[in-house]
Formats: C-alpha cells, sequence, structure tokens
C-alpha cells in the first residue's frame, strides 16, 4: 500500500509530465481533441518525413496554445547555417525549449556528427534558447559504447538545461542510474522518460506508419517494449512511478518530473494520467 510520502512523490511526478508525440498526418487532430491547451508536447524528428514536419508541427502546436519542444536531431541538420535559419524560426514562433539528439540519420547530413558537436554552435549563437534537453541512458544504447553515453552526457552538461532519460522499464535500474549520474558530479536537472498506458496491438501500428526502413529501426530500438507490453502484468507505469518514488524525492536527485512517451497513443496517455491523479487526489482528501 502507498504511504503519504509515496502519493505525495507521485502526485509531483505525473504534475510536471510532458507528452512525447510523432510527427505524423493525424497526431494534431488527435492532440486537439484530446489533451486541453497548456500542456507540453516533445516532437520528435522522423528521418522519413524530415526535419520540416517536427518544426511545423511545433508551429502548430504553440498556435494552439500548447507548448510544444522540437527535436533538433543533430545529424539531420547540414551545419552552421541552417541550424542558424531553425533557430531564427523557432523564436519568432515563441518556441523556447528544445530537445537535441544525435538523431539516426545514416549517413549524417552534413557537419553534426552528433548532438555535442550541434550543442556547442548553440552556446557559440548566445544560447538562445531557455531550455535545452538530452538524452541519458539507464541502460546500454544498442549501438553506442557505455564509455562513449557517458562521457558524451559529461560533455554535455555545460550546454544542456535538463537531461531526460531514454526509455527503460526497470524501475530498480533507472533509480541506480540516477545516483550514479549525481555521483559523477552532474547536477543537470533530471526527466524520467516513461511509456504510457500503451497498447501492443497500436504500438505495432504506429511503427508501421513511420516508414519501412525507419520501421525496422523503431522495431529494433524498442524490442523491450513490445516483450513489457506483450506480457501480462509484465509493464504498469503507475507500479514504475510508485517504485523510483522513494529515490526521485530525494533533494539530490534533482528530477523535475516525467517524460512520457506515448507512441501517438495521446488520449489514452491523457486519461490515465487524469485519471491517476485523480485517484491520488481523492485518496489525500479522503485522509485530511
Amino acid at each position: 500500500m502507498r504511504n503519504a510520502a509515496t502519493k505525495t512523490e507521485m502526485r509531483r511526478l505525473l504534475t510536471n509530465a510532458r507528452y512525447e508525440v510523432l510527427p505524423t498526418a493525424t497526431i494534431e487532430d488527435k492532440i486537439l481533441g484530446s489533451v486541453p491547451p497548456g500542456h507540453t508536447f516533445t516532437v520528435t524528428a522522423s528521418i522519413g518525413k524530415g526535419l520540416p514536419a517536427t518544426l511545423d508541427l511545433a508551429e502548430r502546436l504553440v498556435g494552439h496554445g500548447y507548448r510544444a519542444v522540437p527535436h533538433l536531431a543533430a545529424r539531420m541538420i547540414s551545419g552552421r547555417a541552417e541550424l542558424e535559419e531553425i533557430v531564427a524560426r523557432l523564436l519568432a514562433s515563441g518556441i523556447d525549449s528544445v530537445f537535441v539528439p544525435a538523431g539516426d540519420a545514416d549517413p549524417q547530413a552534413g557537419a553534426y556528427a552528433g548532438s555535442v558537436d550541434l550543442l556547442r554552435d548553440l552556446s557559440d549563437m548566445g544560447r538562445p534558447f531557455a531550455h535545452v534537453g538530452v538524452t541519458g541512458y539507464p541502460e546500454s544504447h544498442p549501438t553506442i559504447n557505455d564509455d562513449i553515453t557517458v562521457q558524451a552526457m559529461w560533455d554535455k552538461r555545460e550546454h544542456a538545461t535538463e537531461l531526460v532519460s531514454n526509455l527503460c522499464f526497470d524501475p530498480a535500474v533507472v533509480s541506480t542510474w540516477i545516483k550514479r549520474v549525481r555521483s559523477r558530479g552532474a547536477a543537470t536537472p533530471l526527466l524520467i522518460g516513461l511509456a504510457g498506458p500503451v497498447e501492443r496491438t497500436k504500438l505495432l501500428s504506429m511503427a508501421t506508419k513511420i516508414g519501412v526502413s525507419e520501421s525496422a529501426r523503431f522495431l529494433a530500438k524498442n524490442k523491450s517494449v513490445f516483450a513489457r507490453i506483450a506480457t501480462p502484468g509484465g509493464y504498469s507505469p503507475e507500479r514504475f512511478i510508485e517504485r523510483i518514488s522513494p529515490t526521485t524525492r530525494e533533494p539530490s536527485s534533482h528530477v523535475e518530473g516525467l517524460h512520457l512517451f506515448t507512441f501517438n497513443q495521446v488520449a489514452e496517455t491523457h486519461t490515465w494520467r487524469e485519471n491517476l491523479l485523480a485517484e491520488l487526489d481523492s485518496h489525500s482528501a479522503a485522509k485530511r
């Protein structure tokens, strides 16, 4: 049974949650039909659709009253000149937050082999965005050595304002990773990456909509997603939050909230979050 401290922490994490979406043709209508303005959406960068799809959707969401965080995948951007154009465009739209992954483009589009290169250029440009997120890896990356990801995270600390953990289904691994990050002296605020209540059949449908070659990468990178979701009782997002809460509520963890991977199941994810918040609030009110 959850104690009061756990419920308080779960409520804090859920309140400070944002949703990640892929820039498909139908996602804008799904968002408008299920999530009220004011919420934050991060918009991924798709090789098949190109970066314009990401930027276009982010701008439209801001126009609808949402807060948008476009992904600027470094390997999809040709260099400093294109980056400057993107920055000017986003600032003109009122966007003050970006997320900078390396991206999967192979070969890379130009000068940026990874996110650190692009982050350095953003810093040289006067740090135009108030919020700059980068990826952290609680588990090993499928194609990058652990030593490299640790070094890269250390290199990014001077340029980023927040660290977003990659998708992981083991709360013990995430809790240990948070402590290891802090033990290295990195104090960048954290957002914990978390899959919402995703249905396996809809996840597979989502994969097939993003293009054949890109779907292969998607499925290869998310094998554990299918395994956990397909197993009865294998994954529960609320149980995950509950189990990391003893670590995240420690002030030294600097965990600010959640980054919810929706796989474009926006209505389902938002309803789950709102219902869980209501449940936690009702329990709190009953004890007063």
